[in-house]
Parts: C-alpha cells; structure tokens; sequence
C-alpha cells in the first residue's frame, strides 16, 4: 500500500491517511477527486485492517459507483469481493432502495413497492389534474411536478404547502400534491423524492434501524458532496450520529444542481456542522492547460459563495481560448461542425464535445454535423430502459409483483390492444376514486358486480387472467424465462411482426435483449426486483458513451466528463445566463459555476462561440442577441478571436473531396491559383463578376441546402447562374432569381 501511496500527489497523500474523524476535501475540477476516494478505501482495508462490509461510499450516477468498485477492485488485486455490503459502493437512491426493501414495512409500505420514474409520475400526476377538473395548459404535469418535488425536498406536507399559499396558483398546486401522495399510497409505489425521504423518516421513526445502520458504517464516504440536497444531508448525519468518520469530497465551484434542491450551503457550512474537521485542498489539475485552467477561475472567482482554490498544472500554456461571433446560431452550428470535422482530420485519436444551456440548441447542431457527414452521440436521448416497449415489458413485470401499481396498470392495460377503450377505462378509474382503490382492487370489483356492457367485461376478464398467469410465472420462473413468458402471452413480438414497419424489427430486436439483460442479470445473483430496481434508476449520465468521437450534451450532463476539445455554445444573455436567473443572485452565481463546468472539461482545446441572433421560438426571423457576461469575465489576453480556421489539416486536393465543406471548397480553388477575394488566375468572366453582386468566395444561404460558398457567377441580372458549394449537399448550380438566396 505505501507503494500505492507514492503514486498520490502530497495533498492527495494527506486526506488519504487522515482516516479518523470528519473530513472535508474541496477538489477542484480535475484534481483526482475519485483517485483519492478509491485509494481513501482501499487504504482502509489494507493499511488500517478496516472491513470492507464496514464502508459505505455514496455518489450520484451509477457510472461513478461502478468506477469506484473497479478500480478498488484494481488497487486491492481482486482480494476483496466487491459484492453489495462489502464495501458498499452506490448512489444515494440505490443506497435508500436497499434498506427500504428490507424495513419500509415499519412505515405501512409492504415490501414489493414500485418506484415511479418521470414518466410514471407524470401519468399519476395527469390524472390527478382530470379528476380536478384541471386543463393541463393552466397546470401542467411536469411544471405542477417541479413544484411537488420542490416542497417535498423542503419538509412540506401538502396541508402545509395549501396553508402557505400566497395565491390561488399553488393553493391548485397543493391540493394536487395530496391526490397525487395518496394515489402512490394507494399504488404502493414511492417516487424518486420518496425513496430519499423515506429513508430519511425511516431512521427517525425507528432508531433502532438507524443505529444498526450506523454501527455497521463505521467510515462514509460521499462523492460529489456540494450536489447534495437538504435531505441527503440529513441522511448522512443520521448515518454518522455514533462516530464522526464522515469523508465529503466535493467542489462548491461546481455546485450546479440548485434547480433540482441542491443546498450549497452544505459543502460551505461543513466546519460548523462538524467541528473539529479538517479541510484539505486538491488544486493540481491533471487535465487542463494552464490557459484553460486560468480562463475558467477567473470566471468563477467573481462569485462570492465560495470558499476559493487556485488551479494550477503542470501543463504549461497551451492555446488560447477560441472566441467565435457568428451572425447567428446556423452560422454558429456551421462552424462548429467545420471545426470538429478539421479537428478529426487532425487527430484521430481525439475525443469532443458540443455543450449547450438548454436541449433545444442541439438541433440545429445535429443538422450541421449531418450535413457534414460527421458521426455524434447525442446525450439526453433515449437510454435503452426508456425506449416504449422497454418499458412496456418493465410495467408487466412491475405490475405482476404490485397489482396495486396503478401507473403500469394504466400503461399496459390496452397494450397491446385487447378492447379495453376510454369508456371502460373511466369507469375502472370512478370506482377507485370513490372508494379509494387501486386500478387492480377496482377491476377486481367490477368483474364481480358485472355492471359494465359484456363487451367491456370479456375484455377485462381477458387481461385480469392474462396478469394471474404473469403473477404466476413470475413465481417460478427464472428471471428471463419471465420476460420471455410475458412477451409470448402478450403477443407483443407477434404483433410487431404483423406491423411489418421499417422499426418494427428494432423494437423487436430490443424486447429480445432485454430477454437477455434479465438473463445475464439472474447469473450475477440479481433478482427480478433489483433489476427493475436498476432500470427505473438508469440517469442520463449513465448513457454516455465513452467511446463516442463526438458528443452533444448539455452542460449539466457534462458535469464529470472530459474531452480533447469542448465548443461551448450559445454564449448570450438570457440563454447562458439563463433568462431565469439575471435577476437573481444566486442564480447567476450557480449560472457562473456552470460555465466553470463546462470550461473544465476541455483538456486541450476550449471553443466558446456565440450569435448575434438567434432564432426565435415559433418564428421565421431572428432577434438580436447581446454577448454573455462571461465571455467579458475572461481576459482578453486569453483569447483568440476566430474566424474559422482553428484546427489546421492537410489540404483537400480533389474536388469531389473539396465540395464535401466549405472550407474545403475555399482551399480547392486557392490551390489552383484563384484565392477568394484576389485577382490571381482569373478569366475574363471570374473578373466581371468579382465586381458584381455575388463575389467568387461569398456566403450565401439557401432555404433548404443551409449556408453555402459561391464558386461561380454566370450572366447578369434576373438570369444569374450560381454554382453554389453547400456542405453535406456538394456543388448546386442555381438560378437567382428562383433559389430564395440571401448573403450572410
């Protein structure tokens, strides 16, 4: 271990061998943060003789836990099994969904509860808005959502919430909280916010489970610690009531998540909640350059909620920080897509990354890397697990272990189509509303009194023995034995087939690996709850791809990754920083932190661009646009303005190659003497028209082919003939006055 040890820089050294007591360690972006936890446990273990079942380690993707227990795993040479408990390594909801499984009956929960994922929850939600007599465009699931996970995270029960309402807005909202918490009552199911808060409860409600918790983690360890919300907070200080071995690791610099409760306050405030705690300061960065490094501090240093570090690398210099000004955001995604394509032409090796304030700026982005012919990996898509007929499976299953699950009765009841239309559907849902039941309880009833049309009734009959046959299976068969079991006596696979559609056949193909997941998940001791367990905690986070050349993302799921080279996008008040948060201060700093976030990322090239216009929503035109902030924070001396030239390649020498871009096009007829813009090499008919309204090298804009390089003028007037060069699309000849044209 001392060996391991020398590997650590001093700083990392130091928080590594203060084991005892509680401990704050403030890693700046790129500093090793997961190199000092992994090595803090596996020190435990081996130096200190510490058992592994004693640690607990929490993070918040399933990607960072999954990292952790491997290179554990790595620097202990495989001695210690990495099974769940041993040490226990996870993010906080998988952590709480452990011990709920095992003690949530002392709360009235039964212990097969379902957990609702967004989709779920805005299902229940928009039910709870009919039953109202609600239009969703005054209340809409997700906004009515937000404001419920926000109250929840804050201690507020829906009485609460109704009794402080300061209008009729959220008195609506309250009274739609209390129908939806009884509705997951009733489903025995608990959302994401539950699975935090019940825990929480939990402890408090039955202390001697919380001891036994704390006794069995004598040393916690919490990754990412400034993420934390006010209940996770409570969660670890429960944990840590009986010993103060307590290891945050965190960095307020890149405290990013405000908008879904997390409290920066608890990173800033830990020596007051825990006195006599040290604080050690990792500010070596290991990938950055310095420039990047510098840029990126002196953005973030004009916020005041911080504690302060000085970055600093070994990696001297480095190029300036590119500053594009496009006219607008096409012009801004065309040279972008340029710029990645003469970057992949430079080094094959490099990783990138486009990242963006909000999802729907990657649009635009998409279609300029298409047209360039450029592979992406867009992140925010969607993962397997959320694909429809994933988690059309997934709800049968769900539904086979909690009849009560009333979000996946709702969802497969009529899928496949068996009959079962609105009308029926809403009579299931009157009788569980006025007796207070589940969708289950209530078709239960109504195939006893028989008061619906006979119709109706065979139709229920059918899918009530359909979901005995899958409780069965369930019951005694193997985990894909099940899944495979429910899509034969669902007919799902059959049905698609006879859609006989162009993605048919991939979904089929989806529903197939599932088949395979749960089987694969079954033979590394997994049971059929954990795997649903897992599949509704999947995160966008966990759907990046490492090996993906070209990533678009926004910055918030950025946050913990790194590439060669990062074009930050969009860089314009009201967009970054966000329109919500000019006129509030803490909302700005967090804005100020995301752009340190996203700056951090870049390891040897940084891009930051923004437009002069941008398109507006549900508009043909443009409106002006005025320069972030942040771009005014940077120093001057670290910039370098662009013009669209930043990544240097080998020359193009063919024109079929040369058509492909348009830089391609400019280089293609530099080559052969006539550089745009000078006199050399022309002929008669390219000197005319050099004088002329459309210059040999000018940028024009087509309505369908995007923007574009004129590399030749024919005729004059209303007869014009253009040859246009439009990336993605090669050479067009077009006739003026008929190609809707205009320069950019």
């Amino acid at each position: 271990m001392s060996n391991l040890l020398d590997q650590l820089n001093p700083q990392q050294r130091a928080a590594v061998e203060r084991t005892e007591g509680p401990l704050l360690i403030l890693a700046g972006a790129g500093s090793g943060k997961t190199r000092v936890i992994t090595y803090r446990i596996a020190f435990l273990i081996e130096a200190k003789g510490v058992p592994p079942e004693s640690i607990l380690a929490v993070t918040f993707t399933n990607k960072a836990a999954d990292q952790m227990k491997e290179r554990v795993a790595k620097l202990l040479g495989g001695r210690v099994e990495l099974r769940p408990g041993a040490p226990h390594v996870s993010t906080f909801h998988s952590f709480c969904v452990s011990v709920l499984r095992r003690h949530i009956e002392r709360l009235d929960y039964s212990r097969d509860f379902s957990i609702y994922d967004e989709d779920d929850q805005q299902r229940v939600m928009k039910t709870c808005i009919q039953e109202l007599g609600l239009s969703e465009q005054i209340a809409s699931p997700r906004s009515v959502l937000s404001r419920v996970s926000y109250a929840k995270n804050r201690g507020l029960a829906p009485e609460e919430l109704y009794r402080q309402a300061p209008d009729d807005t959220v008195e609506k909202v309250a009274q739609l909280f209390g129908r939806y918490e009884l509705k997951l009552r009733q489903a025995n199911a608990l959302d994401f916010d539950d699975l935090l808060l019940k825990t929480v409860e939990l402890f408090y409600q039955a202390p001697e489970v919380c001891e036994a918790y704390t006794r069995r983690f004598h040393y916690v360890l919490v990754d990412e610690y400034q993420d934390t919300n006010r209940t996770q907070y409570d969660l670890i200080r429960q944990l840590t009531l009986l010993h103060q071995n307590l290891c945050v690791v965190g960095d307020e610099d890149q405290s990013i998540y405000r908008w879904r409760g997390a409290d920066i306050q608890n990173i800033l405030s830990f020596e007051r909640d825990y006195p006599g705690a040290e604080i050690f300061r990792l500010e070596q960065n290991y990938r950055s350059t310095q420039n990047i490094l510098d840029a990126a501090t002196a953005v973030v240093s004009r916020n005041l909620a911080r504690k302060g570090k000085t970055l600093w690398t070994d990696r001297d210099g480095g190029d300036r920080i590119g500053l594009y000004e496009a006219c607008n955001n096409e012009q801004e995604a065309e040279f972008v897509a340029g710029e990645i394509a003469r970057a992949l032409a430079q080094d094959a090796g490099w990783s990138l990354a486009a990242l963006y304030r909000t999802n729907a700026q990657s649009r635009v982005l998409e279609e300029a890397l298409r047209r360039q012919g450029i592979d992406y990996r867009l992140v925010g898509g969607f993962s397997f697990y959320a694909r429809a007929e994933i988690r059309d499976a997934l709800a049968y299953a769900r539904l086979a272990g909690n009849p009560r699950d009333s979000a996946a009765f709702l969802r497969i009841v009529n899928t496949p189509a068996r009959g079962i239309g609105e009308t029926t559907l809403g009579a299931l849902q009157a009788t569980a509303r006025q007796q207070k039941l589940s969708l289950w309880e209530a078709l239960e009833q109504e195939l006893a009194a028989r008061h619906l049309p006979a119709r109706a009734l065979k139709a229920l009959e059918g899918f009530h023995a359909l979901l005995k046959e899958l409780i069965a299976d369930r019951e005694h068969l193997l985990m894909g034995q099940f899944f495979k079991s429910i899509l034969d006596r669902t007919r799902y696979v059959e049905i698609l087939k006879l859609e006989n559609l162009p993605e048919s056949q991939d979904r089929i193909e989806n529903l197939q690996e599932l088949v395979n997941a749960a089987a694969e998940a079954e033979e590394r001791g997994i049971t059929l709850a954990e795997f649903l367990d897992h599949a509704a905690l999947v995160s966008d986070a966990d759907d990046y791809d490492e090996r993906a050349r070209v990533t678009l993302m926004t910055l918030h799921s950025a946050k913990g990754l790194e590439f060669n080279v990062v074009f930050l996008v969009g860089m314009e008040e009201g967009l970054f920083p966000h329109k919500l948060s000019l006129n509030d201060e803490a909302g700005l700093e967090e804005e100020r932190r995301l752009c340190y976030v996203g700056m951090t990322r870049a390891r040897d090239r940084l891009v930051l661009s923004w437009a002069r216009q941008r398109r507006a929503y549900g508009r043909d035109s443009f409106e002006g646009s005025r320069r972030s902030r942040f771009l005014d924070e940077v120093p001057s001396e670290l910039l370098e303005p662009l013009s669209g030239n930043a990544f240097a390649v080998k020359a193009r020498t063919t024109w079929e190659n040369a058509v492909n871009s348009v830089a391609g096009a400019e280089r293609f007829l530099h080559e052969r003497g006539r550089a745009i813009g000078g006199q050399v090499g022309f002929d008669r008919r390219e000197t005319r028209q050099q004088s002329a309204r459309w210059k040999l090298g000018s940028k024009v804009r087509h309505p369908k082919y995007g923007i574009g390089t004129v590399l030749n003028c024919e005729e004059d007037g209303e007869d014009t003939k253009l040859t246009i060069s439009f990336p993605g699309y090669g050479r067009k000849k077009l006739v003026e006055r008929y190609a809707g044209l205009e320069k950019v």
